[in-house]
């Protein structure tokens, strides 16, 4: 565990509902699991808490899309808040449209998937990006340096 992760104790649950994930890029659940908590430390969060991380596929995100955001199409990733001090909430993620993003950016999968995760993670600790102008600077900077601590390129550049 890294110094900045030590004040934390974070669990962060996968539950692998498209298979396809653990096939086209092995290691997965380790990637997850280190964005989320890299994203966790880098709030400054000292308090324990879990979430909840759904690899889905493009047709069950559509379907929650639908149903949540009246928006009939998939997305990369959907947060859901849980407004609770220890458990944050669930994130679910589409494989094709992650993997398509990722070609399509000319971003390595794992880089790809990493940001997504922390991103998620971030409206679940009550980031935002979409109320206004300010929001979204200040959520994209943070996700620059949970990035970088990680390794990677900034994905908005």
């Amino acid at each position: 565990m890294t110094r900045a992760t030590s004040s934390a104790r974070i669990n962060c649950a996968i539950v692998v509902l498209d298979r396809g994930w653990r096939r086209s890029l092995p290691g997965v659940e380790r990637i997850v699991r280190r964005a989320a908590r890299a994203a966790i430390a880098g709030t400054r969060r000292t308090t324990q808490c879990s979430l909840t991380v759904a690899l889905a596929d493009d047709a069950r995100v559509q379907a929650l899309n639908a149903r949540d955001r009246r928006k009939d199409k998939s997305t990369n990733v959907l947060s859901y808040p849980s407004g609770e001090k220890e458990f944050l909430g669930d994130i679910v993620l589409a494989r094709q449209t992650v993997w398509r993003e990722a070609r399509e950016q000319r971003k390595r999968r794992a880089d790809h998937l990493a940001h997504l995760v922390v991103h998620g993670t971030l409206h679940l600790l009550g980031y935002d990006h979409e109320t206004s102008e300010a929001d979204a600077e200040r959520m994209e900077a943070l996700e620059r340096r949970v990035l970088a601590k990680l390794g990677i390129a900034d994905p908005y550049a």
